[in-house]
């Protein structure tokens, strides 16, 4: 089986994607997703948010409401606002965010592929997610919701891509966060298999994001057994040099037990800790803002704490954490400990003041984003990274197009 192939996409009618085109699943509230699709019946939240539909009381993982994705989606279809291509394709999907352009690729990805790790992960998954998605995509017989892969320089399938985007756009829609979602259909017969050869060639891919999504494909596949569609996963791949990670931020809930003028003095003895005039940006992995007692400081870790070798180690949280947030706050598990609050995306460094001069938090931590070519290195030596250490950039949207598990 090639790394992937293509595939006959459920996607919105000619002229109806704005109608339909919706923030991933995973970056709204059950009220976010409520408010979102008011007044909006073809929204794909109504398919991959369906408790908005039912009593606002309703447990968002209760059999109702992975029927009513279903529902929903039905009738989507009977109404014509979604429609299935008769040939299987590849789908050109290109994200312009601001002054970021990434051009892509929707692919049905290898699912053994992604089993034996040349699909390769980086972050840790959990049951309850992972079980959410499995339900979800045996519930409406499809995958809804992409992963983002990344692939390494590929001169040649990057310019086929190219030429592509010279053709008719299928889809052009700027969505409310100001993001153009533009889509072109790739069904002939030799470009696409030109690109299948091209892709197959290529020694590995790598998530970016939707851990939950691959791995809950590869569940399905599995239970499933034997030949099929559901041996492929549903995916955009991009290519690595264009990809946008932002930074991640912390939220300190206390000091632990020291004032602002003892965390200074404690962070003094691994970090230079200089007062800023303004919002700290880092422009290093080794260089961190933290804001406390209304004001800003520049910490630069000293250079003999910075692992060289260590592809975890050397990554920006990973250098807070052995060095402030374990020692300092006590916390050994980001996942769980409730004294510590994530930001990331788009807020800014701006909301991390914000937060903390509200009272959500004591202190907070502006940190450098995480590079592609770091995730990558990460991914290779098999390990794993910490929790919230991406953010990716523009997002892909729901709807766009859909794996139809025949």
């Amino acid at each position: 089986m090639p790394l992937v192939q293509p595939f006959r996409a459920l996607r919105p009618a000619p002229g109806r994607a704005a109608e339909v085109l919706a923030p991933p699943y995973d970056v709204l509230s059950s009220d976010e997703a409520r408010t979102r699709a008011a007044g909006k019946p073809w929204s794909f939240l109504h398919i991959s948010k369906p408790e908005i539909d039912l009593d606002p009381g309703i447990d968002p993982y209760a059999p109702a409401v992975y029927a009513k994705a279903r529902e929903n989606l039905d009738r989507m279809i009977e109404e014509g606002v979604l429609i299935r291509d008769d040939v299987p394709g590849y789908y050109v999907y290109r994200l312009t965010w601001r002054d970021r352009v990434q051009t892509g690729l929707a692919v049905a990805a290898s699912v053994a592929d992604y089993d034996t790790n040349r699909i390769r992960k980086h972050e840790l998954t959990t049951p309850a997610k992972e079980d959410d998605r499995v339900r979800q995509i045996d519930a409406v017989g499809a995958q809804t919701g992409p992963v983002m892969l990344a692939y390494r320089d590929c001169d040649s399938l990057d310019a086929l891509l190219a030429q592509v985007t010279q053709t008719e756009r299928a889809v052009d829609v700027t969505a409310d966060d100001g993001v153009r979602h533009e889509m072109w259909v790739v069904d002939g017969p030799e470009t696409v298999a030109q690109l299948t050869r091209t892709i197959d060639a290529l020694p590995n891919l790598y998530i970016a994001d939707g851990h939950h999504r691959s791995a809950a494909a590869s569940r399905v596949a599995a239970e499933r057994g034997g030949p099929g569609s559901h041996g492929q996963f549903l995916a955009v791949m991009f290519p690595d040099h264009q990809m946008t990670i932002l930074d991640y931020n912390r939220l300190m809930k206390d000091l632990n037990g020291r004032t602002p003028t003892e965390l200074l003095a404690a962070l003094g003895e691994r970090f230079d800790v200089t007062l800023a005039d303004g919002p700290v940006r880092p422009a290093a992995s080794h260089e961190v803002g933290l804001f406390v007692d209304g004001a800003w400081y520049a910490l630069t870790l000293h250079p003999e704490l910075v692992p060289a070798d260590d592809p975890v180690g050397r990554l920006p949280i990973t250098l807070l954490t052995k060095n402030a947030i374990e020692p300092l706050f006590g916390i050994t598990d980001q996942r769980r400990d409730k004294r510590i609050d994530f930001v990331g995306g788009g807020r800014g460094v701006e909301e991390l003041a914000r937060r903390v001069q509200a009272g959500d938090a004591a202190a907070a931590f502006s940190l450098y984003p995480t590079q592609m070519v770091d995730l990558m290195a990460v991914a290779d030596a098999g390990e794993i990274m910490p929790p919230k250490s991406t953010w990716f950039e523009p997002k892909l949207a729901d709807g766009m197009v859909s794996h139809v598990l025949d």
